[in-house]
């Protein structure tokens, strides 16, 4: 799981704990 997000967050453009938080605040 972490790994993919570090994926898509280097895809967005954004850190891993941006994409994380917003994850969780969904």
């Amino acid at each position: 799981m972490t790994r993919r997000l570090a994926q898509v967050a280097k895809k967005v453009g954004v850190s891993e704990a941006t994409v994380s938080r917003v994850l969780n605040g969904k």
